[in-house]
């Protein structure tokens, strides 16, 4: 007899990526090397990950463990009120970009950044140029750029970007094809228009990135206290039948932030991504 437990396909792993941050006491090489040993295919690149070495070393490193970068991670930080200050953003932005072309990354995920007392409309307008402004490098290095909404509680200052509604208006104002959206359901879950915006970002074709972790109850830090998947609230599986719904078909991407996590044996967490993976994504 046919057992539920026997009708469940085999684990996708073949789009799986973790990105470096999530192992974070790894340095770019060991994390490259213990990601291929098991069988990720992916690594997503943090910039914190290539200081003190060259971005070629870092892509001999990647190529050598026989990993692809879905993204690099993370540009943006438009928001300032100097224009002076703003205009050296924007140019660290084009280095970024040049950075990705360099790894073979897919985009480069933009955390947009906000300035605290500043009008959120004011900041949104400063993103909207910024990421107008960096367009020419991008198309030169085919590199996606994706804004990445982070949750409401950031709003102060770390994203005047919060929903997929207010990225999508950016999107819309700039229509090119290489602007899109990272999804992270951390930052997402809680919408009540989450399905509706999913399937407006899938039919304009700007459905870039799909992050996943998950909510904590309680959360001890609203940082660094994520959990892995299935250990909190967000139904992730019904997130992800929506976003391929919607006609994504890239990499999962397993971004947490933990302090819990990163004091562990990392070899041993990333069995348990991995077995969550398989479980609860």
């Amino acid at each position: 007899m046919t057992t539920p437990e026997s009708q469940v396909a085999p684990p996708d792993r073949n789009r799986l990526a973790v990105h470096t941050m999530t192992t974070k006491p790894l340095s770019l090489a060991k994390a490259a090397e213990a990601y291929s040993r098991r069988g990720i295919p992916g690594i997503s690149v943090w910039v914190e990950a290539l200081e003190r070495m060259t971005t070629a070393s870092a892509k001999q490193i990647v190529d050598d463990a026989g990993l692809k970068v879905p993204a690099l991670v993370r540009g943006g930080f438009f928001c300032a009120s100097d224009s002076l200050e703003r205009g050296k953003r924007i140019e660290h932005n084009r280095q970024l970009i040049q950075t990705a072309a360099d790894l073979n990354a897919e985009m480069l995920v933009l955390v947009v950044g906000a300035e605290p007392g500043v009008p959120l409309n004011q900041q949104r307008g400063w993103v909207r140029d910024g990421i107008e402004s960096i367009l020419p490098e991008a198309e030169a290095a085919n590199v996606k750029l994706a804004i990445e909404p982070l949750h409401p509680m950031y709003a102060a200052d770390k994203s005047c970007i919060n929903r997929i509604a207010e990225a999508r208006v950016i999107c819309d104002q700039l229509d090119h094809c290489l602007v899109g959206v990272a999804v992270d359901v951390y930052h997402v879950w809680w919408d009540p228009d989450l399905s509706h915006q999913i399937r407006l970002l899938g039919e304009a074709g700007r459905l870039f990135g799909f992050h996943i972790c998950d909510w904590r109850v309680p959360t001890r830090d609203l940082l660094t206290d994520r959990g892995l998947m299935g250990d909190g609230c967000i139904d992730i599986p019904a997130i992800r039948r929506e976003i391929e719904a919607a006609g994504f078909d890239g990499w999962i991407e397993v971004e947490i932030f933990s302090e819990e996590h990163w004091a562990a044996d990392q070899g041993d967490y990333l069995d348990k991504i991995i077995q969550r993976y398989d479980t609860h994504s």
